[in-house]
């Protein structure tokens, strides 16, 4: 599996309107953030996860074929606001889309025109799966996992992909993680045997009501014991891009926009 990070910023993305900060002046590219969304792709399947308002500008510079689905972490607009902009996906045909019941009803809601008994020509043809917590499903050659994680006091959805080819053993395994605060001891049982680990870090100081600070994201990895993780959703807060991963554990990077990590 090959994970592409399409965008790893928070929800104002980075540089933050209006601030003169220095990162959000850095003049090194690895601190710019578009919002959170990733590829995730094998010689068969493509798969996106999240869509957020910045999709079309991080697509664009990626090959045109035909995304196979896409998985929903959660209702808010950073994750979901750039649906609209995968019309042009659907020449393919039509679009699966996967979400928890809340995300599923928040896409309803942001995007009626596609669900409507006579769609206007044109809009985005989506096929809407509900999807919970614990029941794996599989799309082409890729198995997927949703397991539960606390935004603040809103239930979203983590992922674990694996894949196993013939002549493995054991297979890869890829878990990500975006805006999560909490994770209850139930959900442990499914981040064991973790090759690759994608977690959430907001920035170095002030506490968040639903997001981990970078010492809470670091304390999470070294308890899940991936061979390496990534850290991603961070504001302008979260210091120099060059600087902060200097101070990071071996095997701990913040991750950057662009950035293909083989799985």
């Amino acid at each position: 599996m090959r994970l592409t990070f399409l965008g790893t910023g928070t929800s104002c993305g980075v540089p933050t309107i209006g601030c003169q900060c220095e990162v959000c002046t850095s003049s090194d590219p690895h601190d710019k953030r578009l919002r959170c969304s990733a590829l995730l792709e094998t010689e068969s399947t493509r798969l996106l996860i999240d869509c957020g308002p910045d999709f079309r500008q991080q697509i664009l510079p990626q090959p045109f074929r035909k995304i196979d689905g896409i998985l929903i972490t959660h209702a808010h607009y950073d994750h979901m606001g750039g649906m609209d902009d995968i019309r042009p996906y659907c020449q393919f045909g039509e679009i699966n889309v996967y979400a928890d019941p809340v995300a599923r009803q928040g896409l309803l809601q942001m995007l009626p025109y596609c669900f409507a008994e006579n769609r206007y020509p044109g809009v985005p043809a989506i096929g809407l799966h509900e999807i919970h917590p614990h029941e794996p499903f599989q799309i082409g050659d890729i198995c997927i996992m949703p397991f539960q994680v606390m935004h603040g006091k809103l239930p979203i959805l983590g992922y674990r992909f694996t894949q196993r080819s013939q002549l493995d053993a054991r297979p890869s395994s890829l878990v990500y993680i975006t805006d999560m605060k909490t994770i209850a001891d139930s959900e442990w049982a499914y981040l064991t045997d973790v090759d690759t680990l994608v977690v959430n870090a907001l920035r170095l100081e002030r506490p968040h009501h639903s997001h981990q600070l970078l010492a809470d994201a670091v304390a999470f990895s070294k308890r899940v014991g991936p061979r390496r993780t990534y850290f991603i959703h961070p504001s302008h807060e979260i210091g120099l891009h060059a600087e902060t991963n200097k101070k990071l554990p071996v095997g701990m990077a913040l991750a950057y926009d662009g950035q293909v990590v083989d799985i």
